[in-house]
């Protein structure tokens, strides 16, 4: 299993009454390095025994739970085929596990619930953009971020300008000639075109605007960057049919028929990584204005209780750090625990996993970039 969706991060922040297992690993993709994953994995599976045996599991129980791990050490083939690293999840019903293009720290918790905060980068809400690669073939839309990249098929959307213009006068439609040579930069000339009276701007105008009419109602008025790639002229084009508030000014140049989606997100990342860092600078900012006014907080017996009640808007945290102890929601009560125990669970983690299913947005932040030195600090919706 490679790919985590939001909605599987969702069902493994569920609670349950039986232990659940979660372990993290750096992970190696080629060479004799692969035999030091297994060794990690063998050593993470013993650490996670000793923990299951101070719980209210029965120890004869244990070895049946961590049998699919145990699996897992022996399967040559799993080992040849890694990604960064890797996270598993275990429980009495459960069994996941994901290659991952996160370079995690070895870690093992054992708790009544899953431990998701080092999965966060993946899903970081400051983090998510997409790519709309334009040209007269072709047109895709990808949305990404740092470590992923899928395809959205846009409903209602031409897929090329003789698709969009089909219903047009035949006695003035535009006939492309795909062969026409490339100009500098791999990118497109603009070609060869026949037909009484065509403007041939306003044609690909027309088609851009039904492009830009499918952006606007799939991605819901949400202002997600959104970063064109495509050669300078038809990008130019397309900014006069753009009603997208989230258009970034900075394009990718060039003919994107040549470059795979990986390669263009990656490309665009350079784009947005700026804009990003910006979300989080207007956080920490915000934060530093509201300290003190009963509307932020970097306490975490404050954080707790307003995550899971649904209050944090902006979380701040650093993935590095634990806070062991246990919480009451019937009566908001935190307890703090001096070292990492049976009854314990990661509050830091605790209130990020809240705040995601809350809606708030999570901002991973190195600690000494968070207000206050403390690796979290929270904003309050009320």
């Amino acid at each position: 299993m490679n790919l985590l969706t939001k909605d599987e991060l969702r069902s493994l922040i569920q609670t349950s009454n039986d232990p659940r297992v979660s372990i993290f690993l750096p992970t190696e993709r080629a060479g004799n390095e692969i035999d030091q994953s297994r060794i990690r994995l063998k050593n993470l599976i013993k650490e996670s025994e000793e923990k299951l045996k101070k719980t209210s599991m029965l120890d004869k129980d244990i070895p049946k739970l961590l049998e699919p791990l145990e699996k897992l050490v022996n399967d040559s083939m799993f080992w040849s085929y890694q990604n960064e690293g890797l996270a598993v999840f275990i429980s009495k019903d459960n069994f996941f596990y994901y290659q991952l293009p996160l370079k995690f720290d070895e870690l093992t918790v054992v708790s009544n619930r899953f431990h998701i905060k080092p999965l966060l980068p993946l899903f970081n809400n400051n983090g998510q953009f997409y790519v709309l690669a334009l040209s007269q073939q072709e047109v895709r839309l990808l949305q990404c971020t740092r470590y992923d990249v899928h395809e959205i098929k846009l409903e209602g959307v031409p897929s090329n300008m003789a698709e969009a213009l089909q219903y047009d006068d035949p006695e003035k439609q535009l006939q492309f000639h795909t062969g026409t040579p490339r100009g500098s930069h791999g990118s497109e000339r603009s070609g060869m075109y026949h037909g009484q009276d065509i403007d041939h701007k306003n044609a690909i105008l027309r088609y851009f605007r039904q492009i830009n009419n499918g952006i606007v109602s799939y991605l819901n008025d949400y202002k997600v960057p959104l970063v064109l790639a495509g050669v300078d002229y038809l990008l130019s084009i397309y900014k006069e049919a753009n009603v997208y508030q989230g258009l970034l000014q900075e394009g990718l140049t060039g003919n994107p028929e040549e470059l795979s989606s990986k390669k263009l997100r990656d490309e665009a990342w350079a784009i947005v990584e700026p804009y990003f860092k910006e979300e989080q600078k207007r956080a920490i900012d915000l934060y530093r204005q509201l300290a003190g006014t009963g509307q932020a907080s970097n306490a975490i017996d404050e954080i707790v209780p307003a995550a899971y009640n649904g209050r944090i808007k902006q979380l701040m945290i650093s993935t590095g750090f634990h806070e062991w102890g246990s919480f009451v929601p019937e009566k908001n009560v935190v307890t703090f625990h001096h070292e990492e125990n049976n009854d314990s669970i990661d509050l830091i983690d605790f209130a990020a996993s809240n705040t995601f299913l809350t809606g708030g947005d999570i901002f991973i932040i190195k600690a000494e970039d968070i207000p206050e030195g403390k690796p979290f600090a929270a904003i309050f919706r009320y």
